[in-house]
């Protein structure tokens, strides 16, 4: 397997990435909400898409510096692309490391490797190029072949940082980056004589309809704010039905690193 060399890319429609995946729970009726008047912007969170790695390349003195960059979900998968590129490349004199993954509920998993060049000269250069970037869920290895000319400490910082930064600017140039929406989820049951309005009203006010249920009542699941959908739902059920809980709906949408940057 060649540097670059895993899976399949990830699916593109008209040069964006659009998939979807809801995590639905146990309905819990929704208590009052206070916002204060104000909504609160999430964070953006920027991930890879799944698949083929992302490659980029440095070279300095004959040295060669070829950053790899993987989506990961946690750090057992970010720890096994270091475990496959030192059986690929063992004749590389280094094979320095650093990634990033949130888990859900703690802090953030940060961890760097200098694999034999001088303390902070590698691994930490090049998590700080992940912080900087906006990534998230990804692992990053460079693979150093030594060109025979050391390069100084601050030469090999460069380098590491430089390597991987090309691997990044190759993710946003090939449309490798997507941004994860995360948006809650909810259900309510109505009669069926107000439920075509409902849904109607629903997808009129931008938010997304997951799944309509016909039994001796409708169920309908939807995805959005609950400060949009609420007062849908009171005026089309005269205050007769409320929203509750239901998970967590995931949306991950193209990126263009111009709007990261506004």
């Amino acid at each position: 397997m060649g540097i670059g060399e895993r899976g399949s890319v990830g699916e593109t429609v008209g040069g964006r990435v659009g998939v979807t995946r809801t995590r639905v729970g146990t309905a819990r009726p929704l208590r009052h909400r206070d916002t204060g008047g104000m909504d609160q912007p999430r964070p953006r969170v920027l991930r890879l898409t799944a698949g083929q790695d992302v490659t980029g390349e440095y070279e300095e003195k004959r040295s060669r510096f070829v950053a790899v960059l993987r989506r990961v979900d946690d750090e057992d998968a970010a720890r096994a692309l270091i475990a496959e590129l030192r059986s690929t490349y063992p004749t590389a004199r280094h094979h320095c490391s650093a990634f990033l993954v949130d888990v859900e509920g703690a802090s953030r998993i940060e961890r760097s490797n200098d694999d034999g060049e001088p303390s902070g000269t590698a691994g930490t250069p090049m998590l700080d190029v992940l912080r900087g970037s906006g990534l998230t869920g990804v692992s990053a290895v460079v693979v150093r072949w030594f060109g025979g000319t050391k390069l100084g400490t601050g030469g090999l910082a460069r380098a590491y940082s430089a390597a991987v930064a090309a691997a990044v600017d190759e993710a946003w140039r090939t449309g490798r980056v997507v941004e994860v929406i995360r948006t809650p989820a909810w259900v309510a049951e109505v009669d069926h004589v107000v439920a075509g309005g409902l849904e109607s009203a629903v997808r009129a006010a931008g938010a997304h309809v997951l799944n309509v249920e016909y039994g001796r009542r409708v169920r309908l699941t939807v995805a959005g704010e609950y400060d949009v959908l609420s007062p849908i739902l009171a005026a089309r059920t005269s205050g007769g039905a409320e929203w509750a809980e239901a998970g967590v709906t995931t949306t991950e949408n193209a990126a263009l690193r111009s709007d990261m940057e506004s």
